[in-house]
């Protein structure tokens, strides 16, 4: 008999930790290669861990609601057979490894300082092993910790509340230290306290629904997003009348050849990648004081959820696909993130996103940037509008096809005249489209 671990895969590069969500299999259960097991949240997406061996689940390490960071051990399962799975250890491995790992912690807690009693995570509120590990370096309390006050996910403490906390309480210190003052006159060092919360107040009939996991992140990350980034708008109009008459035209063929649907998104993805590769001080994200110019374009690209939450799949190396590559893309991408079945690095690494508020009848949107990216394009409805065209033989009254692109992006590091070209390129690209492209 030999024993494999399962461990909670890596996510992506942001991705450092996930939470369980609900156990598919208990101890005892047969499980299948490639069965799920487990199903994990993130702050990008849910997910579920299937397993790389057939065997029995022998040992679950980690309850419902546990935190758990990624490369971590989340069941142990019983497997039969000579082929060896990479990460399986037999029951003297598994013993000698334990006892290592005892023996190491022993020196190091007797290595450490113990004068304050260590900090830990309740029901309550939850720290993580780096704040602790701050926490009792820097000789704070229980008390102490609880009354931080968290700005991460559900009120936890992050790195930076922590060393804030502790930069503010150093200087209160010192300045006790410069005036010798009474104490009874010395205003103990509090933490300012978070506004209180305004009173919710239902009548009989109103009902007061509990947000969901995934719209607390969404939210968290919008007003994240409007904090860190200086927000402005763009907008201009595109004559997409070409393009509607030669979607109409190659549509069915295209469905008989492809079996795909041909809708306006990729034709719209393509042009945006297209003035991507134009503007590449657009294609970049903000570090600090530095700015990272990345090199590969991967176009984010809004999608709504029934539960009427929202996620955003990349398009990675969107201006390397042609269009049927990319109408491939984005009904694949479209389909699963309804059912909920994108896969963590799929979700991962944008570059800019771009975001379809014409679908609801919308016909201009001021969309959110989605961090860290600095820019985001909000496609507007196609409208059927009276308009002036101009020809060589004077000016006209026609029907056309037009819509509003709205474009929003970060001034700290885009300024007007960039913002404005790289939105003007994209109307180019859609107004110089070729009635004749064949595909």
């Amino acid at each position: 008999m030999a024993k494999f671990k399962l461990r909670l895969p890596k996510m992506g590069e942001s991705v450092a930790e996930a939470t369980i969500t609900s156990w598919l299999k208990e101890v005892g259960d047969t499980i299948e290669m490639d069965e799920a097991v487990v199903e994990i949240a993130t702050d990008k997406v849910d997910s579920e861990v299937p397993c790389e061996v057939d065997g029995i689940l022998i040992e679950k390490r980690f309850n419902i609601n546990d935190v758990v960071p990624v490369g971590e051990v989340l069941a142990i399962i019983e497997t039969e057979g000579d082929d060896i799975p990479k990460d399986t250890v037999n029951d003297d491995e598994e013993l000698q490894s334990k006892q290592a790992v005892e023996e190491i912690e022993k020196n190091l807690s007797f290595a450490q300082d113990t004068t304050s009693a260590p900090v830990t995570s309740s029901d309550s509120r939850f720290y993580s092993p780096l704040v602790r590990n701050i926490a009792k370096e820097e000789g704070i309390a229980q008390e102490e910790l609880d009354a931080i006050v968290g700005t991460g996910l559900e009120g936890r403490v992050t790195k930076n509340d922590i060393l804030s906390y502790l930069e503010r309480r150093s200087d209160t210190r010192t300045g006790t230290q410069v005036e010798d003052t009474p104490k009874a006159s010395i205003p103990a060092a509090t933490e300012p306290k978070a506004p209180p919360a305004p009173a919710i107040v239902s009548g009989g009939e109103d009902e007061i629904i509990e947000m969901t996991r995934m719209g607390k992140l969404i939210a968290h990350h919008m007003v994240e997003s409007i904090q860190t980034s200086a927000h402005v708008q763009s907008f201009i109009e595109a004559d997409v009348t070409k393009i509607w008459n030669w979607r109409n035209k190659v549509k069915e063929a295209f469905m008989k050849r492809e079996g795909e649907n041909l809708t306006f998104t990729p034709i719209f993805m393509e042009a945006i990648a297209k003035a991507l590769r134009d503007f590449p001080m657009m294609n970049i994200s903000v570090k600090g004081d530095t700015i990272v110019r990345k090199k590969n374009i991967n176009l984010g690209m809004a999608a709504a959820l029934p539960d009427g939450n929202l996620i955003v799949p990349v398009i990675k190396n969107a201006d390397r696909l042609n269009l049927v590559g990319m109408t491939k893309q984005v009904n694949d991408l479209a389909n699963r993130a309804r059912l909920n079945q994108l896969k963590p690095d799929e979700i991962q690494d944008g570059t800019y996103t771009v975001t379809n508020v014409g679908s609801f009848g919308s016909i201009m949107g001021t969309p959110i940037i989605n961090q860290p990216q600095v820019g985001i394009l909000a496609l507007g409805a196609i409208r059927k509008v009276p308009a002036v065209i101009e020809t060589s033989e004077g000016d006209f009254i026609g029907i056309r096809y037009r819509m509003i692109l709205s474009h929003s992006y970060d001034h700290r590091v885009v300024n007007g005249a960039l913002g404005g070209q790289f939105v003007k390129a994209v109307k180019d690209y859609l107004e110089s489209w070729d009635i004749h492209r064949e595909i």
